[in-house]
């Protein structure tokens, strides 16, 4: 299985880039692993907040393809426990899937057709995060949801 973090606009902040290559490497010693950035849209200034996640959307979507499981992070998503997304994992790979989409929206969250397109969606948290932190958070459960199942010492309970 290859695992996609799909992020709508670039890192911003030097620290959160520095932490997410950390988990990034350490994660890629487990599973296929892989950021793509959808770019920052140009001259938005005059853009309501729909018309931007609508041309957020279009481009996420484009990434929607056949094969592929897609998953919305999103605050209203699925809640797991660490060891419960590391079984969620596990049900990935057993499943036989090529590609796990997983999908960090921009600061005004998802258009409609995305969350139509897209019905799956995972939480990291009740609470509202940066889409900039939402990245470390991510790449972080991944790594400690593959160490729990590969029964390395980084997780305790």
């Amino acid at each position: 299985m290859k695992i996609v973090l799909l992020l709508t606009g670039k890192t911003t902040e030097p620290w959160i880039r520095s932490a997410i290559e950390s988990y990034e490497k350490r994660l890629k010693h487990y599973v296929g692993f892989q950021i793509e950035v959808i770019p920052d849209l140009k001259s938005t200034k005059n853009l309501t907040e729909d018309q931007i996640r609508t041309r957020e959307g279009e481009m996420i979507l484009s990434w929607n393809r056949p094969g592929d499981r897609m998953i919305l992070l999103d605050e209203r998503g699925t809640d797991y426990s660490s060891v419960q997304f590391a079984d969620f994992m596990q049900k990935m790979l057993n499943a036989g899937t090529r590609q796990l989409v997983l999908v960090v929206g921009g600061a005004y969250g998802f258009a409609p057709e995305v969350y139509a397109a897209c019905p799956e969606r995972l939480s990291l948290s009740k609470m509202t995060f940066s889409h900039q932190m939402v990245r470390i958070f991510a790449v972080e459960q991944l790594y400690r949801a593959f160490s729990i199942l590969h029964n390395s010492p980084y997780h305790h309970e």
